[in-house]
This record gives structure tokens, sequence and C-alpha cells, in this order.
């Protein structure tokens, strides 16, 4: 792979007018650049082990198996958008299955991407595009993430009409491997706010990192008027939080205040160790291990129905080991984080600090329940597939 500097300079090269319209200051975009790469450097210093409890990852967790789920329409998907780009696009759409672009996402809006972009996409291409997330996502995964980048035009809107840097269509997608009925393959999309990473090995799929959210949340006004995103998630955690006995709600607090970001596994953290932490679901009521996974399926349900119905067995399977945390209050209106962490699923919701809307904010420091990220992880090393792919490596070597 040629270093970073050199992979930009070809993207200019391949779509400068897309590229040198999102950069009209080149002091900026030359700083932009800069904070990319230190951030890769710092992020893959060391080889994927994957988000871990103690430090190792747990073995014989994801087996090799048939889900008896087809894969087959996202693999037509893939071959009939790589099919619709042309050879240039291609070329810098595409990297080796094994290939650290896995692990080079970013939710911050500056972070320079690899890939082709909605932006500079025909209206053929872009049709394409939407097919391949289509296919592997259920609806309400697709309405996500389709608002989520209307959001992004909203706040572009709200600072100033700065469509440089936000705006609906800035966002990428590479594509790994050759989209395959048995070997691996996935793709990527990666923009501000909105992350899929979207492994396949057969007719097993792993969608995970990934990362949704939005500054605003919440559309007031603008062309996107009336449009939000993440209100049940929100809803669904503080009710279960409400759920919880008093002694309960003890174990599950790891501190009553939310001052600040409280996520620990977005972008670049990918070997993080996070004990599990807060209440176990050994000490759940049958109501409440139920209304915990249902919690967890709204995320989980983010993917086709089909192997979200394979996903959420296998974090079914893992509930007594599975742990409900939580960092602030249980005031109605307020704000806070809960995490849910299983040997086989890590999910962070998070209310953040105002970061492009600090000239909105009432108090531009504390978080607000208008900048949410949500982050949905595969712990012990099967983020981005990387199990299965070991696994297939071994059986399969090339």
């Amino acid at each position: 792979m040629p270093p970073a500097s050199f992979r930009l300079g070809l993207v200019l090269a391949a779509a400068p007018a897309f590229l040198l319209a999102a950069a009209p200051d080149e002091t900026r975009f030359q700083r932009f650049q800069r904070q990319s790469r230190e951030a890769e450097q710092r992020g893959l210093a060391e080889p994927f082990r994957g988000i871990t409890a103690a430090g190792r990852p747990e073995a014989g967790l994801f087996p090799r198996r048939s889900t008896g789920v087809s894969t087959e329409p996202v693999r037509r998907a893939a071959a009939e958008f790589l099919a619709a780009l042309t050879p240039a696009q291609r070329d810098r759409t595409r990297f080796p299955v094994d290939d650290p672009e896995w692990r080079k996402w970013m939710n911050q809006h500056f972070y320079v991407r690899q890939g082709v972009a909605f932006a500079e996409m025909d209206e053929g291409q872009r049709a394409a595009a939407f097919a391949l997330l289509r296919a592997a996502l259920s609806a309400e995964g697709l309405q996500l993430s389709r608002d989520i980048m209307r959001l992004n035009h909203t706040l572009g809107e709200l600072n100033g009409g700065n469509f440089t840097e936000y705006g609906e269509w800035l966002y990428w997608i590479t594509v790994m491997g050759e989209p395959s009925a048995d070997r691996p393959w996935g793709w990527q999309l990666d923009g501000h706010h909105l992350i899929i990473n979207y492994f396949v090995l057969g007719d097993q799929v792993v969608m995970t990192p990934v990362f949704v959210g939005s500054e605003p949340v919440v559309a007031a006004g603008g062309l996107h008027r009336g449009v939000a995103i993440l209100q049940a998630e929100q809803d669904d955690g503080f009710a279960f939080l409400r759920s919880l006995s008093p002694v309960q709600r003890a174990r599950a607090v790891l501190r009553p205040d939310k001052t600040g970001n409280d996520n620990l596994t977005e972008a670049f953290k990918d070997n993080v160790v996070i004990p599990y932490a807060g209440l176990p679901g050994t000490e759940l009521t049958g109501a409440q291990r139920g209304a915990l996974l249902a919690l967890i399926g709204r995320y989980v349900g983010q993917q086709a129905p089909g192997h979200a119905r394979v996903r959420l067995a296998e974090v079914e399977a893992q509930m007594d080991r599975t742990h409900f945390a939580w960092i602030g209050g249980a005031e109605d209106g307020g704000v806070f984080y809960y995490r849910i962490h299983s040997p086989v699923i890590l999910i962070e919701f998070d209310h953040q600090r105002p970061a492009n809307l600090r000239h909105l904010a009432a108090d531009p420091q504390r978080p607000n329940r208008q900048h949410i990220h949500v982050v949905v992880r595969t712990p012990n090393g099967n983020d981005y597939g990387q199990d299965l792919l070991r696994q297939h490596l071994a059986a399969h070597p090339h």
C-alpha cells in the first residue's frame, strides 16, 4: 500500500473538482491531511487484537458455521456497484480483504477518506450504492443511515451553509476483497457520524464496528425538518434503567454525574481493554432480561432480518455474562451514557458535548441530547470479521 500522502495525491488527481471544492483553503486541507495521518499512525501502531475484558481475546466464541441465511443478495449488489464505477473510481475503491483500510475510519468530519464518495457519483452509481445498503441492512437500518446523511446537511445549514465540510453526500464506500460466495470479502461506509463495516464469509456476516450518531439528532428546521434519529434507543435505555430496583440500580450506575464524553470504543480504539462492569444478566428478572434483549435488538436489527436473527441468538446465548452499565442520573430529560457488554457484543450510547454546534448550545461544555454517539462492536477479536478471517486463512493458506 502506498503511503498516505501518495494515496491522498491520487485521490486529488482522480477527482479534483469534487475534492478541491471540499477544501478551498489549502492550508486548512493540509491540516486535515496531517490530522488524518496522525490519527492513523496512533491508531494502527499495534496489530489488531480486538476489544477485550482482560487484555487477551477469549477463544472459541465465533466458530465457522453455516447460518442458513444467504448472502447472495449482498454479493450481487456489491458486484453491481463495482461494475457501475469508472475504472479510476474502482481502482481507489478496492482493497485486499486483509488490508488495514478496514481499521481506517473516523467519525470526525475532517478525516480524509478513501474510496468513492456519494458526492462524486452519478445518478446510476448512487442508485447502485444504495442498492448495496438496501441488501445488507434492514429497512430500519437503511432509514437510519439515510437520516444521518440528511442530518449532516442540517448541520451544514446550522453552520452558515457550510456544505464544504458537512453535507448529505460526504460519505465514502470501499470494498475489501472480491465479492464472492465462498471467499472472504466485505465493504465499508465511512463518513461523519456514519460508519458501517460489513464482513462476509460464506453465509456468515459480521457487521461491526458500526458508528451512528448526529449533531443535531433532531432537525428543528431547514430542508430536512422533522428528521430525528436514535430516540427509541435513548428512551428505551432510560426506561430500562428506571425498571431496575434500587439494589440493581446501585450495581448498574458507575457514576451519577455526566459531565463529558464517555464512549471508549470510537475510532482507532480497536484494542481497548474494558473490564466487565455494572449489573450482570444473572441478577435480572425474566422480564428485565427480555427488555434488555429487546434493547440490544434495536441495534442488532439495523442489519437485514435474517442475519439479525442469527446475531441476536448469538447474543442471547451470552445473557448471563452480559453487563449493563450507566453513567448519569435518572431524571427525566437528563443526559447519560450506557454500555451493554458481553463476550460477543459491546454497545455504547453516549450523549456528547457540543462539537460543531457549540455556537448554539446553552452550555458548550456540557453534554446535551442533541449530540449522540453510538458504537457497536464485536469484542474478542471479531470486529471486521477478523476472527473468522483468521480461521479461514488457517484452513486455506493463500
